[in-house]
């Protein structure tokens, strides 16, 4: 099956995100209740995966992870505990993540196993000989449960070196129910139609977007997302690898598209100042308080919006509720994310930590809990807490070897993925000056060609 028409199966099963959220199902019981009966979670379901006995082995665990996630993760880890009899200790880990290892290794003190969310740090683990091979049990577990293009983008050179367990539908935007009744505004299917929903929101006194410009990752996946659905897949790898420079023609289209949105700062939360001083978890708790008149309508992001939402007293399905990114070209992106374990201990708890992650057990775990989405095809998507969250899973999955990667994280760590450098520092300046598209252009060039070592 072509690309694009991959593409479009999973675009027309993101639509049914909208029409699942119109019935009202959300973070109710009877959805939870549906999970539990049939994924099979109970103490007698047979196990997936063999572990081996790790009595009295330690294995210490580095992860970006704060707040809900790093609880939903520790759960995962406990159970590993129970099956091995290691004891796991989380590291709580600071961005980018490649310079926190390098000071712990230079220290002496590098974690078992790291959760790395950039392809580009995974290679540049393995650069450095950080990084050590996925062993043969992990493999298995990869090789049934995983597409091919998540066991390539763990791999190097042809070596595996990461198990990708957690993923992200970065191709979504939710927005309040309320808000939008109000306007009486409607899902848009399109960029035009999203930019006059937006205008139609602000007639009725909402700001329209909420923007989590403060961290820069999130102004990349709004580039990347129109760029996919623009200037199409084969494109989008071609700038991933920087086989095409950013000074491209595709990038400036991309841009000028995107300067529609950033380029009015009434229809963003506090205008271009006020998004670049908010963070993400902000940008979306500010959509779903306030009842009907919240700072902002929409926010956009991928399905782990749905943590933050849960901070806020707004319910999945009803007040809060989602659509999939507007088709800026033919098709609407699908375009995602994820963590990679990683082992920088050659070592048997190490590997056996990446075996467990690799299974479907561990997936069900957090799957369950909710904010997750996870690659491995073979967990069951009745795991998932609700019918947004289980159709969101199930389009990742239909996607199959077609998905487009983030782009920026497959991008050198420098350019694609720290605080107040390249790709993020360029878009965030852009946000404050979206006029400036050919300035953008050279600087993104500039900051890639450095990286990339072009």
């Amino acid at each position: 099956m072509s690309t694009t028409l991959r593409m479009r199966r999973a675009a027309l099963v993101f639509a049914a995100i909208g029409a699942l959220a119109l019935t009202g199902c959300g973070d109710g019981d009877s959805g939870k209740d549906k999970a539990d009966k049939d994924s099979g979670s109970g103490k007698d379901s047979p196990s997936s995966v063999v572990l081996p006995k790790l009595d009295g082995e330690k294995v210490s665990v580095a992860a970006v992870w704060t707040g809900p996630e790093q609880a939903n993760f520790t759960k995962v880890l406990d159970e590993f505990e129970k099956r091995t009899g290691a004891t796991v200790t989380f590291v709580p880990a600071q961005d980018p993540i490649v310079n926190f290892l390098g000071t712990k290794i230079a220290g002496g003190q590098p974690p078992d196993v790291a959760m790395i969310p950039q392809v580009g740090a995974i290679q540049q683990a393995v650069a450095k000989k950080w990084a050590k091979p996925v062993g043969d049990e992990a493999k298995a577990q990869l090789s049934k449960n995983y597409a091919q293009v998540w066991q390539d983008l763990g791999a190097v050179d042809g070596t595996q070196y990461g198990v990708y367990f957690k993923a992200a539908n970065k191709s979504l935007i939710w927005y309040n129910a309320q808000a939008f009744e109000n306007a009486g505004a409607s899902e848009p299917k399109t960029w035009k139609d999203f930019i006059a929903t937006a205008e139609t929101v602000s007639a009725s006194g909402v700001t329209p977007v909420s923007v989590g410009g403060a961290d820069g990752w999130t102004l990349t996946d709004w580039f990347e997302n129109i760029y996919l659905s623009q200037a199409g897949p084969e494109k989008y790898d071609q700038l991933a690898k920087h086989e095409i420079k950013w000074t491209d023609p595709s990038v400036k289209d991309a841009l000028t598209t995107l300067a529609e949105l950033f380029g009015k700062p009434e229809l963003i939360t506090g205008g271009a100042d006020g998004a670049l001083q908010t963070e993400f978890p902000a940008s979306v708790t500010q959509t779903f308080t306030g009842g009907d008149q919240p700072k902002g309508a929409m926010v956009f992001e991928g399905d782990f919006v749905s943590i933050n939402i849960a901070q806020t007293k707004a319910k999945i399905g009803t007040d809060a509720k989602v659509f999939p990114f507007p088709a800026v070209g033919a098709d609407s992106p699908v375009v995602t994310g994820g963590d990679a374990a990683v082992a920088l201990k050659d070592s048997k708890g190490a590997q056996a930590l990446l075996t467990w992650l690799a299974s479907t057990d561990a997936a069900q775990i957090w799957a369950e809990e909710g904010g997750f989405i996870s690659p491995n095809k073979s967990l069951d998507a009745a795991a998932y807490p609700n019918d947004v969250q289980r159709t969101m899973a199930e389009a990742l999955i239909a996607a199959g070897d077609d998905v487009r990667f983030d782009m920026s994280d497959q991008a050198p760590q420098s350019f694609g993925g720290t605080p107040g450098k390249g790709e993020w520092k360029t878009l965030q300046d852009f946000l404050k000056n979206p006029k400036d598209i050919a300035g953008a252009q050279a600087k993104l060039e500039s900051d890639a060609a450095a990286a990339y070592k072009s």
